[in-house]
């Protein structure tokens, strides 16, 4: 049985794997290792551009996709018949987390005015002072999965108020169901995104999402860039009534000429959350385990049902 992994130090993160079980490095995709017949595990490159479920056509024995996303929404619905989708929940975690801890302290201290003043050689104490604080915010966690938690986690020591909100109301866990939210927003200093990208969700942050914040709100995206309307985000955020932390946009690449760009309200990143010198370590044990299930005849973790 062969098994594509994206990465050479893959082999070894892996750990010993079953003796009839040949595993192979698929980098580019190209340039394909061997004979495509053959490969029932696939993992794909993470964050790879191009076509690349076109791949799964040239598969014909394989059984198992596990991604190294969190998301699932390029593959969801492609893999067909047969094949089990997998994705990479748990593995960015820790990682998504602190981005958004560290977004949402860096727009409410205001260190991206402090930064562009340090580029200017500016002492700006009068012009930032006094600052924003997260002390005693309300915070709103849309999206309550394995990186919802993280969050909370994380800004719990930072004396808040949360709220999380699901596609689905879990009251055993406090979660409350997507379709509060029109009353849940206008309470919230700060609202952080993390859903999946699915056909439910596309565009979930519009105009009157926007709108339902109060005045001075924070909202922070790290979740799929199709998640908010851009248009709506570039209107409201043109006003300065609302405040911004994306690490992901769309269109993305965000072209040079984006007014995105050009708002002093808006923290922007490259959709990075996830890009950490942990992940591989990380991924690489899940995919290890995942790879153990699948030999043994067993169930696999992580599967993907209806883009989740």
């Amino acid at each position: 049985m062969k098994v594509w992994i994206p990465h050479e130090a893959g082999r070894e993160l892996l750990g010993e794997v079953p003796a009839d079980v040949t595993v192979e490095v698929a980098a580019d995709l190209e340039r394909l290792p061997s004979d495509p017949a053959g490969v029932r595990f696939w993992v794909p490159p993470f964050l790879s551009s191009g076509d690349v479920t076109g791949l799964l056509r040239r598969l014909p024995d394989l059984r198992v996709v596990q991604l190294l996303t969190a998301g699932a929404d390029v593959w969801a619905g492609r893999v067909g018949p047969g094949v089990t989708l997998c994705d990479g929940r748990g593995v960015h975690d820790s990682a998504t987390a602190e981005w958004v801890v560290t977004a949402i302290l860096s727009q409410l201290r205001g260190f991206p005015a402090l930064a562009r003043a340090q580029a200017r050689r500016e002492w700006a104490y009068a012009e930032v002072t006094p600052t924003d604080e997260l002390a005693g915010k309300r915070v709103l966690i849309v999206g309550a999965g394995s990186i919802g938690r993280a969050v909370r986690d994380r800004l719990a020591p930072f004396e808040v108020d949360f709220t999380l909100v699901a596609r689905t109301a879990r009251p055993n866990e406090g979660v409350h169901p997507v379709d509060e939210l029109p009353r849940l927003l206008p309470e919230a200093d700060v609202v952080v995104v993390l859903v999946p990208l699915t056909d439910r969700t596309r565009g979930l942050v519009d105009e009157k999402f926007l709108a339902a914040m109060p005045d001075g709100a924070l909202l922070v995206n790290a979740a799929r860039g199709p998640v908010a309307r851009t248009s709506a985000l570039v209107a409201e955020l043109s006003t300065g009534r609302l405040r911004a932390a994306l690490d992901v946009t769309d269109p993305e690449p965000l072209p040079a000429d984006h007014p995105l760009w050009e708002l002093p309200n808006v923290l922007l990143t490259p959709h990075v959350a996830g890009s950490v010198r942990g992940l591989l370590p990380r991924a690489y044990r899940l995919v290890g385990a995942q790879l153990g299930r699948f030999v043994a005849g067993e169930p696999l973790d992580n599967v993907v049902v209806d883009g989740y």
